[in-house]
């Protein structure tokens, strides 16, 4: 980072509640990169950064002091990334996949109980939540208002996300599930892959802070029975390694590729519901593109329609999503480069994960990402 860079931080367009806007705050508080935060409420953002960030609303967005805008998440990664050496991105191909992995479920596959542990629970959450609207809205009274109404129509978004009085019994016992997996797993290293964050850890931070690890009852829930998560998502805010825990531990990636057996079982529960849902979905977006066959380089809705499938025994409709596929395709082309014995090394592991199928579930036509939009290739 140069001494004008450090003049001028860059500015985060962001809110404290927002999924997306941790998993790139976090990134940039461990990779030392400086940066102020401002709400989108901002009058520059308004007049000046939308237009730049693919004519859209979107958190997280960064500018810089020159002018140049990234929106998204997983583009201001791949920013800093390339400017800081990849000091996030291990350097062994087993570590690398599940690292690219991770960043997919957590941006994507963790969305239902994210919107239910934040929306369900009104006694518990909503004034919490409309004080956080209110960041989004003009000062005094008629921002309240408005901010109730936002909470409202979110409220309301859940049932796209597949969240309704018959799926609740279901997400909530796969959640306590995962979480208790997650919790084992940082029992025996302080990130995913050993003594420093990798991409999958800022991936699966977003919704376990965004959401999870802030909001009154899942943070209640989280501290009550995943205290290990909890010190994880803490260190995850914090400039220093913070793992007093494992005080004798490398700061470093495991050596050898190894992988955790605890991740493993970590993704034997998270598959319970991610498998489902991204093979049903990658159906009704494939099914889009047959009949849609969009031109290439025409923009990528989030949403295409609804995807049915069962967990557990239990019927889910929710949105399909591309940009699902869009982080998937990069674990799948980080598998693509191994040679034939570490990528059947890694297809045990996924067998073992319950996600075999995974390795087949793409979509027909290729996503990028070009002047701040998700497109078709």
């Amino acid at each position: 980072m140069t001494d004008t860079a450090r003049e001028a931080p860059i500015t985060l367009y962001g809110v404290p509640h927002s999924l997306y806007t941790g998993r790139a705050r976090s990134y940039l508080i461990k990779a030392g990169v400086p940066y102020r935060e401002l709400a989108p409420s901002d009058p520059r953002f308004q007049n000046e950064v939308i237009a730049k960030a693919g004519g859209k609303v979107g958190l997280p967005t960064i500018a810089f002091p020159d002018g140049q805008v990234i929106r998204d998440g997983a583009a201001i990664i791949d920013h800093f990334e390339a400017a800081n050496q990849h000091a996030f991105s291990p350097l062994t191909p087993k570590q690398r996949f599940f690292s690219r992995l991770f960043d997919a479920i957590g941006a994507e596959g963790l969305l239902r109980p994210a919107m239910h542990y934040r929306w369900s629970f009104e006694a518990e959450n909503l004034d919490y939540l409309v004080m956080h609207f209110e960041m989004l809205m003009p000062p005094g009274e008629q921002g309240a208002v408005m901010a109730r109404k936002a909470a409202d129509k979110m409220r309301g978004a859940t049932r796209a996300f597949g969240v309704n009085a018959d799926t609740i019994p279901m997400v909530e016992e796969v959640y306590a599930e995962a979480l208790a997996a997650m919790d084992a797993q940082f029992a025996e290293v302080p990130y995913l892959l050993g003594g420093r964050p990798c991409i999958g850890d800022f991936g699966i931070y977003a919704p376990m802070f965004g959401h999870l690890g802030r909001d009154p009852k899942p943070l209640m829930m989280m501290q009550a029975k995943a205290l290990r998560v909890f010190r994880w998502v803490e260190r995850m805010g914090r400039e220093t390694s913070d793992t007093l825990e494992f005080q004798d531990r490398s700061k470093e990636y495991l050596a050898d590729d190894a992988i955790p057996e605890t991740l493993i079982d970590l993704l034997r529960a998270l598959s319970v519901d991610f498998m489902p849902e991204t093979l049903a979905a990658a159906d009704t977006i494939n099914a889009w593109i047959e009949a849609n066959n969009p031109e290439v380089g025409a923009p990528c809705e989030r949403m295409l329609g609804f995807a049915s499938f069962e967990v557990r025994g239990t019927p889910v409709s929710a949105v399909a999503q591309p940009y699902r596929f869009y982080l998937l395709a990069r674990a799948q082309a980080e598998r693509e480069a191994m040679d034939a014995a570490t990528r059947a090394e890694l297809d045990a592991m996924l067998e073992r994960a319950g996600m075999s199928a995974l390795i087949e579930a793409k979509l027909t036509r290729a996503m990028g990402f070009k002047d701040n939009r998700e497109v078709w290739l």
